[in-house]
């Protein structure tokens, strides 16, 4: 069997991640249900030997080549060998980068990796929002070193939702929960208490709100968790723990997840006191 009947193997190649020339492959192949396309990425091409082996390697299969390279040497190479060689090559951004520069007038850069740079916000950002997951309701102490901030409080003060706001802001937020029967880890009181915000509530609006997660869960209202008196000793706890640290404290009551993160990124990028307001 010639390489012609094999199933199609598409090499894409880029002198930088290559992102860009994958997501394009994997879109086109899709389009057909029949034929099973393998999709081979080859990222951070940088010199002309690189590109032989890849044609090299290109001609045990029935292969497609795209590329999103910059380097001219690099592309011109990749031009000679594919009509030397006879495999298909698709240039994804040379003629749109041409047609750009006719019609503006201007001359292209010409640089490697200038889309993830442009990306590199979306990139924090995803980064933010996987650190919330990580470092969420205290499952690893060892993040709230690495985080920009740090909320503590009892259960049901909107800890986790606004950590994951935070993190849409690009901003890497852990939380911990405050338990009088168990002691906050150490890695809390190692790290600076500009870092640290406790959040508050009035007590009778968080008895509402976990009677309120109780029925939720098919779970008896008369439960210690909504206890009245449990969610005082709760939040006289928690208080403590905030004077013990001297960190910022914000009180939640009938404020909006936005409004809540609002303050923190003002004590997050301006220092203000927000002590009890």
């Amino acid at each position: 069997m010639d390489n012609s009947e094999k199933n199609p193997v598409v090499f894409v190649v880029s002198d930088s991640l290559g992102e860009t020339a994958d997501f394009v492959a994997r879109a086109a192949a899709s389009q057909f249900d029949g034929g099973n396309v393998e999709i081979r990425r080859v990222p951070y091409v940088s010199d002309k030997e690189d590109i032989e082996e890849i044609f090299k390697e290109a001609l045990n299969y029935n292969s497609i080549i795209t590329y999103t390279v910059m380097i001219r040497e690099l592309r011109e190479m990749i031009e000679r060998l594919s009509r030397e060689k006879k495999i298909p090559c698709v240039d994804l951004l040379g003629p749109t980068v041409k047609a750009i520069a006719s019609a503006t007038g201007l001359m292209p850069k010409m640089e490697t990796g200038l889309l993830r740079k442009l990306d590199e916000e979306y990139f924090r950002r995803v980064e933010a929002i996987e650190f919330a997951v990580k470092y969420d309701d205290g499952k690893d102490p060892r993040g709230l070193k690495s985080a920009d901030l740090v909320l503590i409080g009892v259960s049901r003060t909107s800890k986790t939702p606004v950590c994951m706001y935070l993190a849409h802001k690009k901003i890497k937020a852990a939380n911990m929960p405050l338990v009088p029967e168990v002691a906050p880890p150490e890695e809390l009181f190692q790290i600076p208490a500009r870092k640290i915000v406790g959040l508050t509530i009035r007590p009778q609006l968080l008895n509402e709100i976990r009677q309120e997660r109780l029925k939720a869960l098919g779970l008896t209202s008369g439960a210690d968790y909504a206890n009245p008196n449990r969610i005082i000793r709760e939040l006289e706890y928690a208080e403590a723990i905030f004077k013990r640290i001297g960190c910022n404290v914000i009180d939640v009551t009938n404020r909006a997840i936005e409004e809540t993160a609002g303050k923190l990124l003002e004590i997050y990028y301006k220092g203000e006191r927000q002590l009890y307001q």
